[in-house]
Parts: structure tokens; C-alpha cells; sequence
């Protein structure tokens, strides 16, 4: 298939989201050893824009971030369309021009590959409802979007929804799909609906070793079994609490599951530790805090030291009083970022 005089352009944002019940560790072609559950955020976004033109000689694609030529995630995103070529089969006939930028900074605990690749999905779903003139419906276009992220980030299956999503198989809910996210807010308590999420930024240094190893070095892992059957118990739990709004039951698993994630990473052969001192005095002045002024707030890691606090948006007029005393002189440079769960991608009008 030639398409010799199609150009264009089309622009998708999606968001970031933060994992709840975590996926660690991989099988087969991108496939979640476990399943998982995220909150998608509202206000920390990627906007990618594709523009398209027929293919000249030369290269496939290049790749700006925030107005500069980024390599490495060019290489990535180079090796993502050929391991696409059976799904686009239209993708040797164009010359791809991709411009990307954040609504948040790097290294803040926030998981940019997620938004990255899932607008980019999205573009692409876009792009050939285009060049085909053939129009899915809305739940195949985003399910085949999820399952297009995928490939190139695992949580990025998940991002391609608002609110709350699962993705991986799992006998306690019938759409899941280790293929896939799928979206599981309909459910969901209006507690949830709204919850925020402060992102204590604890430290901006890259991280000594990347969620790829970290994902790796679970297959020898000696506690890897028991992690899977604890992640399956805790996602099938929190489906339950989602629906029910016990709070006090969310935190539990909410934090179990980053304390996990993290004592599997100080188990693992290399071990490694990235939580950060003050990152244990932050754990320590929540837990004392929510104990003490009985206050529905928890708190999560993902693969670094970074601290994601969750809390019903009532509480907002008691919690960020207690950030801005208590947590603010422990991050760095007193930074932190406001956000909520959020209503999911939106495709940017020309």
C-alpha cells in the first residue's frame, strides 16, 4: 500500500498515571506477570504531536521533546513502529515528524513513558482511521490504543483511560486482559472519583537502575511467586473497596503494595535501594499524622524515591496545611505537585 499524497497532522494528550496495585516484572512479548490497578492524574499530561508525510529516502522518524532532538527515546520509538509493522502496515509509506512536551518535570515520580507512549498510541489509532477512512468504535479504538501502548510501556496500557484501570489477567474480573487495560471506573465510589494526589518530590536524580532491569531481575527473584499471589489478593481486594469507599481499607493495600515493591528491589540479586532517608521521614510523619488527627490519607512509591500522598479532595483544607509545615522542609528545594485523578486523553483539535 502506497499512500503517496496523504499528509497531515494530528495532535493527542494523554496523562500519567500512578499504580496502585503494581505490575513488577514481565513475560513474553510485554506481558504483565500480575495484574494491576492505576489512577490516571489530570494535570500532569505529554501533548504529542504526528505530523505525516509521504515517505521520502532517509529516516522513518524524527523524535523532538520540548523542542529539542531527544536520541535515546527517538531509538525507542524506532523500535517500537517495527515491532508494530503487522499491526500498521501503512508505516513504511510515511516519513514521521513527532514533537513532544510535559506538562511536569522529569524525575518527579511521575511516570512519563506512560503518558509518552500512550498519546502516541493514540496518534497512531488516529492515523489509520485516516489512512484506511475506516472509524472503530470508541471502546476498540482505546482498547486497541491500550494494546498498542503497551508494547512500548507497559503502564501505558493503562493511561489511555480516566479514572481508575486494570490491566492484566485475573480470574476476579471477567474483562481483564493481559493484552490490554480496561477501564474500571464505572464502579468506583464517588470518594474516588476526585481523589488528589500530592507528588513529594524527594529527589530529581536519575535513578541508578531503570524500571527495565528492575522488571528483569524478577525472574530469579526468590520471593516472586508469593509477590504475584500477594498482587492478585490485593487487586482482587481493592476492586472491592473501589466500589465499597472504605477508606481506611484503601490505605492499607495502597501502601502494602509500595512497601512491597520496594522490599523486592532490596531483595533482588543485584539489589538496589531508591527510597531516599528523608523519604523514610516523610513515610514516618504521615503514618503519625493520619494516626494522630484520624485523617483518610496515604501514601505511594513507584521505582523511585518520590512519594505519591492520596487523599478523599474533603480533606484538602486539612492535608495541605499539614504539607506545607510538616513535609515541605524534607523535599527538594520545598517542591511538591498538586494533582488529581482526571478524566483521561483528549485529541487536540487542528
Amino acid at each position: 500500500m502506497k499512500n503517496n499524497k496523504i499528509s497531515g497532522s494530528i495532535c493527542w494528550e494523554s496523562p500519567s498515571n500512578i499504580a496502585l496495585v503494581k505490575y513488577w516484572g514481565k513475560k513474553g512479548r510485554q506481558l504483565p506477570r500480575n495484574p494491576s490497578v492505576s489512577m490516571s492524574l489530570k494535570n500532569s499530561i505529554t501533548r504529542t504531536k504526528l505530523d505525516y508525510e509521504p515517505k521520502k529516502i532517509g529516516d522513518q522518524l524524527s523524535f523532538l521533546f520540548e523542542g529539542k532532538r531527544e536520541v535515546s527515546f527517538e531509538n525507542r520509538i524506532v523500535k517500537w513502529f517495527d515491532r508494530l509493522a503487522n499491526e500498521f502496515d501503512f508505516l513504511s509509506d510515511f516519513t514521521f515528524f513527532i514533537s513532544s512536551e510535559n506538562t511536569f518535570p522529569h524525575s518527579t515520580g511521575i511516570a512519563s513513558s506512560a503518558s509518552a507512549m500512550s498519546s502516541l498510541a493514540l496518534c497512531l489509532c488516529s492515523l489509520e482511521e485516516e489512512v484506511l477512512g475506516v472509524h472503530k468504535d470508541e471502546s476498540e479504538f482505546f482498547q486497541k490504543a491500550s494494546r498498542i501502548a503497551r508494547l512500548g510501556s507497559g503502564s501505558a496500557s493503562r493511561s489511555v483511560y480516566g479514572g481508575f484501570a486494570a490491566w492484566g489477567k485475573t480470574n476476579s474480573f471477567s474483562k481483564s486482559s493481559d493484552e490490554f487495560a480496561v477501564s474500571c471506573s464505572k464502579q468506583v465510589n464517588p470518594v474516588f472519583q476526585d481523589f488528589q494526589d500530592a507528588i513529594l518530590l524527594v529527589s530529581s536524580e536519575k535513578k541508578e537502575v531503570s524500571s527495565t532491569v528492575g522488571h528483569q531481575l524478577m525472574e530469579n527473584h526468590p520471593y516472586a511467586e508469593a509477590r504475584y499471589a500477594q498482587a492478585n489478593d490485593n487487586f482482587e481486594n481493592l476492586l472491592d473497596i473501589l466500589r465499597s469507599g472504605d477508606l481506611n481499607a484503601f490505605i492499607e493495600i495502597l501502601e502494602n503494595e509500595a512497601l512491597s515493591l520496594h522490599g523486592l528491589m532490596m531483595n533482588s540479586s543485584p539489589s538496589f535501594t531508591l527510597m531516599k532517608p528523608n523519604t523514610l521521614e516523610l513515610i514516618d510523619r504521615i503514618r503519625s499524622y493520619r494516626k494522630t488527627h484520624n485523617v483518610p490519607l496515604g501514601f505511594t512509591l513507584d521505582a523511585g524515591p518520590n512519594i505519591h500522598l492520596l487523599f478523599p479532595k474533603l480533606e484538602k483544607k486539612r492535608v495541605l496545611p499539614f504539607i506545607e509545615s510538616e513535609l515541605v522542609p524534607l523535599l527538594e528545594n520545598g517542591k511538591y505537585i498538586l494533582d488529581e485523578a482526571g478524566s483521561g486523553p483528549k485529541k487536540i483539535k487542528k
